[in-house]
C-alpha cells in the first residue's frame, strides 16, 4: 500500500493527479461498467430502429421517403440533444444530465411501442433523440475525468465497446423478436417495449455512479471531491492523505472555480475544433448511412427478412474486436494514429461492401466495415474529451457530437437518393469517401497519449 501523506508543510498533489497516478482499481470497474451498461442501451435502442423500419417496410407498406424519415428524425432530437446535453453537463454535473438522459430516451421508445401511425413514430422518436444525443458525449466525458492518465483513452475505448454489446442486443431482438408475431402484438412493438429499461436504470446512475471531481472542484465543492478520490484511492490499494479536514482546506485545486468559460472557437482551440467536428461529421454521415439502412438494402436486395438480420447479426459481432485492437493500439500508437488507420481501414472495407452481392462477400466486406468503423468510434471518444478544459469540455465534446448528429439527419435522407443514382456501388462509394475525409481530418487532431487533461 503506497502513502501519498505529506508532512505539515508540504503541498499536496491536486486531486486530478491523485486520479491520474492510481492503478486501475474497483471502483474503476464499477465506473465503467456503470456508465457502459447505459452506453449499452442507448446503442440498443439506436440499433434497434434499423429492424423496425425493415419490419414497417413490409407491414405498413412505407415507401423509402417515410423510412428515411423515420430513421432521421432521432438524429433531429440527437443533435440538439448533444449540443444542450453538454452544456447542461458543465452547469449541473455529468452524473445529473446522464441520469436524466436516460430517463427521456427510455419513456419515449417505451411510448413509441403504442404509435398508431408514422406521424406518432416520428414525434416520439424526435424525443428518443434528445435524450440519446446528450448521453453519449456526457457519458464519455464523466469516465475521462476520472480515468488514470496512462490508461485514460483505453478506458474510453473500453466504454465505447459497450455499444457493440448494445448493438448486439439489438440485432438479437431484431433477429428473434422483430419478424414475430406474440399475442396479437407484432413484434417490433414488443421491441420497442423493451426499450423502456433505461429509464429504470436512470435511478441506478444517479444513486451509484460518482461525480466528476473537477466539476464539483469547479463548484467549490473541495468536501465531495475530496470524498469521492479517496473511495477511488482506497479501491486502487492507496492510502489517502491522513488528515480529511487538511487535504479538504490544503490540497491545490485541479481546476479554477467555475467563471465565464472560453469559447470552443477561441484561437487557442479553433483548429482542434473545426477538426474534431469535421471527423464527427463525416464519420456519422458514413456510419448512419449504412448501419440504419443495412437490414433494408439486404432484404430489397433480394434477401429474406430473416436473412436480412442473420446477415446483420453477423456483421455487427466484428465490433467486438474492433474495440479491443483500438483500446490496444490507443495507448502504443497514440489517439490520431488509431484514428486515422481505422477510418481508412472503414473506407476501404465500405468500397468493397458496396460490390458485393454474394452472401459470403456480403458477410466478410460488412465484418470487416464492422471492425474497422468501430474501433474508429472509440478512438474518437477517446479524443474529444481531452482536448478542452474542465469549464468548457461538455460544451467542447457535446458540440462536436452534435455537428455529427446533422450528418446522421443527411445520411438516411440521402440513401434513397444514392441507391436511384447508382444502387449500393454508389450508396457505400460516397461513404467510403466520407472516411477517407475524416481520416485526414483526424490528422490535424491534437495528440494527447502520456499528457495531463487540459485543465
Amino acid at each position: 500500500m503506497s502513502d501519498p501523506t505529506t508532512t505539515p508543510g508540504t503541498t499536496l498533489p491536486t486531486r486530478a493527479e491523485r486520479l491520474d497516478r492510481l492503478r486501475f482499481g474497483r471502483e474503476h470497474g464499477k465506473l465503467l461498467v456503470g456508465s457502459g451498461i447505459g452506453w449499452a442501451l442507448d446503442a440498443m435502442d439506436v440499433g434497434l430502429i434499423s429492424y423496425v423500419m425493415t419490419a414497417l417496410a413490409a407491414q405498413w407498406a412505407l415507401s423509402n421517403t417515410q423510412l428515411s424519415w423515420i430513421g432521421s428524425i432521432g438524429f433531429v432530437g440527437m443533435m440538439i440533444g448533444a449540443s444542450v446535453g453538454g452544456l447542461l453537463a458543465d452547469r449541473i454535473g455529468r452524473r445529473n444530465v446522464f441520469a436524466l438522459t436516460l430517463l427521456v430516451y427510455g419513456l419515449a421508445t417505451g411510448m413509441a411501442a403504442f404509435s398508431v401511425g408514422v406521424a406518432m413514430l416520428i414525434a416520439l422518436r424526435f424525443v428518443v433523440g434528445l435524450g440519446l444525443g446528450a448521453e453519449l458525449p456526457v457519458a464519455s466525458t464523466l469516465v475521462s475525468e476520472f480515468a488514470p492518465q496512462r490508461i485514460r483513452g483505453r478506458m474510453v475505448v473500453w466504454l465505447e465497446s459497450f455499444w457493440a454489446i448494445g448493438w448486439i442486443m439489438a440485432a438479437l431482438l431484431g433477429y428473434f423478436l422483430v419478424p414475430r408475431e406474440i399475442g396479437g402484438w407484432p413484434g417490433w412493438r414488443w421491441a420497442l417495449l423493451v426499450g423502456i429499461v433505461p429509464a429504470f436504470y436512470a435511478l441506478v446512475v444517479r444513486r451509484s455512479l460518482p461525480e466528476s471531481v473537477r466539476f464539483l472542484e469547479s463548484r467549490g465543492r473541495t468536501a465531495e471531491a475530496e470524498q469521492s478520490v479517496r473511495a477511488f484511492e482506497e479501491r486502487s490499494g492507496v492510502t489517502p492523505p491522513a488528515e480529511f479536514d487538511r487535504a479538504v482546506a490544503e490540497t491545490p485545486t485541479s481546476v479554477e472555480p467555475a467563471g465565464e468559460q472560453p469559447a470552443i472557437f477561441a484561437p487557442q482551440f479553433r483548429r482542434r475544433t473545426i477538426a474534431l467536428w469535421a471527423v464527427w461529421f463525416f464519420v456519422n454521415l458514413s456510419y448512419y448511412g449504412a448501419f440504419t439502412w443495412l437490414p433494408t438494402l439486404l432484404f430489397r436486395q433480394g434477401h429474406s427478412l430473416v436473412r436480412s438480420f442473420e446477415y446483420t447479426l453477423l456483421i455487427t459481432l466484428a465490433q467486438l474486436p474492433g474495440y479491443a485492437m483500438a483500446a490496444w493500439l490507443i495507448e502504443v500508437w497514440g489517439r490520431r494514429s488509431t484514428l486515422a488507420t481505422f477510418l481508412l481501414g472503414s473506407g476501404v472495407a465500405a468500397a468493397l461492401f458496396g460490390l458485393q452481392s454474394s452472401p459470403a462477400g456480403i458477410i466478410a466486406a460488412g465484418c470487416a466495415l464492422s471492425f474497422f468503423n468501430l474501433g474508429a468510434w472509440g478512438a474518437l471518444y477517446a479524443i474529444g474529451p481531452e482536448i478542452y478544459p474542465t469549464a468548457m469540455r461538455g460544451t467542447g465534446t457535446g458540440a462536436a457530437s452534435a455537428a455529427g448528429r446533422v450528418a446522421a439527419i443527411i445520411a438516411p435522407l440521402s440513401v434513397p437518393l444514392l441507391l436511384a443514382a447508382g444502387g449500393n456501388p454508389m450508396v457505400f462509394g460516397v461513404f467510403a469517401a466520407s472516411f477517407l475525409i475524416a481520416a485526414a481530418s483526424a490528422l490535424l487532431l491534437p495528440e494527447r497519449r502520456n499528457l495531463e487533461m487540459v485543465e
